[in-house]
């Protein structure tokens, strides 16, 4: 099982970290320690000072494949969920400044907070899908995946290019613009079309 993450994929958050709007999908990898499920609490890590939300639209892959053709991307997913793709962008920062990797900044344990699924078939439209993140109660992030860059379909097309897609991954698809920092007290909750998904603590 593999977390596969999409950065830049809406044009106003690469635009407000300051980032190109990419020709392709950016992609990293997050190691399965990084989940955090069942809406268990955050425990802020002692390596950074700050740590960012980015949430997401989650995809469940439910069918092996690789080289996969658009026209049968959709056979390759079946569930949608909410995510959050956590990142030490103070490790993230100075790894970049030294032209390395930066791997520490996005898998780090926890990094990547995820809900339950929805079943495709419940969701009207999975192409026009509404997220948001509210911290103690304040929507700080709020986007609609019709506007990713780069829809579920071709992520799945381009992605299979590189790793074999197995059943249980995930692809964490992007995030809108809003992202900053969150602290030791702070409340999440995360809504997929108004349906809570997320909700726990930083401690």
């Amino acid at each position: 099982m593999k977390i596969i993450g999409i950065g830049r994929n809406y044009a106003n958050h690469a635009k407000e970290l300051g980032n190109e709007v990419p020709t392709e999908p950016v992609v990293f990898l997050k190691p399965d320690t990084a989940l955090l499920r069942n809406n268990d609490d955050f425990y802020y890590p002692n390596y950074s000072n700050d740590i960012h939300h980015e949430i997401e639209l989650v995809v469940r892959i439910c069918r092996e494949g690789t080289n996969i053709e658009e026209r049968f991307a959709h056979k390759h997913y079946d569930q949608l969920g909410l995510g959050i793709d956590f990142t030490a962008r103070d490790l993230q920062k100075a790894a970049k400044e030294k032209g390395l990797p930066w791997d520490m900044a996005k898998g780090f344990n926890h990094s990547a907070p995820i809900s339950k699924f929805i079943p495709i078939e419940e969701i009207t439209n999975h192409n026009a899908v509404d997220i948001r993140l509210d911290i103690n109660k304040s929507t700080v992030q709020s986007g609609n995946t019709k506007d990713m860059s780069f829809s579920i379909d071709q992520l799945i097309v381009y992605v299979s290019k590189f790793f074999l897609l197995k059943k249980g991954d995930y692809i964490y698809t992007g995030t809108p613009e809003g992202v900053g920092p969150v602290k030791i007290g702070d409340h999440l909750e995360g809504y997929l079309n108004n349906q809570k998904m997320l909700d726990f603590q930083i401690k």
